[in-house]
């Protein structure tokens, strides 16, 4: 058990984790490939189980984005749908489809009046979202920090970029 052992170096794909016996017979769950994992949008206070698109940037090594290797603080691109879903089912207003506008109007689902004064409730206090984020959620990918250690715990977990930092990852990923 106390070996070096050779980094999991964790990919994109279908699901394969592998147990490893370690130290005082506990386990640890190394993810050699891994396609999704739970990622929370912390200004909204929810998390989505969601899919992994691709590795965008890793400060640490460009070979890991080359190889779309999923390590802690690798910078992801991830399907943006649950979090939209989730938006317009508690604000009850469309995010991120400004091109299919025309014909989102022509269906327009009844709401109760207690769902209608609910939405409008939370819209005012919380407003809108970010330009940035939007501008993401139009493209249906959103950037993503992952927080968890893949190898160590087979799961890839993190939490969207906002603000500050998404500015800072989204210079760094142009050069």
């Amino acid at each position: 058990f106390e070996k070096g052992r050779q980094a999991a170096n964790t990919r994109i794909g279908a699901k394969r984790i592998h147990l490893v016996r370690t130290r005082g017979g506990n386990r640890k769950f190394r993810a050699l490939r891994l396609d999704s994992g739970n990622f929370s949008w912390g200004s909204e206070g929810i998390s989505r189980k969601t899919r992994v698109i691709a590795v965008a940037y890793h400060p640490s090594n460009n070979e890991l984005v080359r190889t779309n290797t999923l390590t802690k603080s690798a910078v992801v691109q991830i399907d943006a749908a649950p979090f939209r879903q989730w938006y317009e089912a508690h604000y009850g207003s469309a995010l991120g489809r400004r091109r299919q506008a025309k014909g989102a109007e022509a269906e327009e689902t009844k709401k109760s009046k207690s769902v209608e004064k609910k939405q409008e409730a939370r819209t005012k206090a919380a407003g809108k979202v970010e330009s940035a984020i939007e501008k993401q959620f139009e493209a249906g990918r959103l950037f993503a920090v992952v927080a968890s250690r893949p190898g160590q715990s087979g799961r890839v977990d993190g939490y969207i970029l906002e603000g500050d930092e998404l500015a800072f990852y989204q210079r760094a990923i142009r050069k």
